[in-house]
């Protein structure tokens, strides 16, 4: 389990989908941690935003402390310009940065929390999804397990958590008092995402993974 952070926490107001401009769509992705979601996801041209928060379970203002309990995923929403890249190739590209295969959980983290799953917002987000698994499955030759679920409400985690990945603040963590960033990076290397990735999809793996000893 990815457990980096001091034990602080920021207070979660009560989330939801913020107002789409023109131009834009906006998908809700579950797929493990979410600090990697946002960081694989930020690099694609056409993503405006990418904000790491929860969603799926049944408790109202989840918190970094008890979403798991709620029976929340760890998810992000990702807003991006469906002029330049449409849903279903999103999500194309989102299950090629991901284990599709693992029903437990993503990597070393293990549980429900991080188990890959898709959350479209209406029915045509639900016939794409679909439509991009199945063609995934064939791809692999064997079943994806990462399931489209019914719409759900998208609660934003704490803001320490937004663009962990890149963030120079210092903290202690298993690594010692290293900035986020770093934090995150020997995490992610530790925790053998990218190596899984690539050899689940071998040459169908995402392009943006970083590269071996990154």
């Amino acid at each position: 389990m990815k457990r980096l952070l001091p034990l602080s926490f920021v207070a979660v107001l009560a989330g939801g989908l913020s107002p789409i401009p023109a131009q834009a769509e906006t998908a809700i992705l579950a797929g493990g941690c979410f600090w990697c979601v946002e960081s694989d996801l930020e690099k694609l041209p056409a993503v405006r935003e990418v904000v790491s928060g929860y969603a799926g379970g049944t408790t109202q203002n989840p918190t970094y402390r008890n979403y798991e309990h709620g029976g929340h995923r760890e998810v992000v929403k990702v807003d991006f310009d469906e002029s330049k890249l449409s849903y279903g190739d999103l999500v194309a590209i989102f299950l090629r940065t991901v284990d599709v295969t693992d029903p437990g959980g993503q990597f070393c983290d293990r549980g429900h929390a991080y188990t890959t799953a898709i959350y479209p917002l209406d029915g045509t987000q639900a016939e794409q999804a679909k439509a991009e698994i199945e063609k995934a499955g064939k791809v692999l030759g064997g079943k994806v397990v990462t399931p489209v679920e019914a719409p759900a409400v998208f609660w934003p985690a704490e803001d320490y958590h937004q663009n962990y990945y890149k963030s120079d603040v210092r903290t202690l963590t298993r690594f010692g008092y290293v900035s986020r960033a770093d934090a995150y990076h020997g995490y992610r290397k530790g925790c053998g995402r990218d190596a899984r990735v690539k050899a689940v999809w071998g040459k169908e793996a995402y392009k943006g993974l970083p590269k071996a000893g990154s």
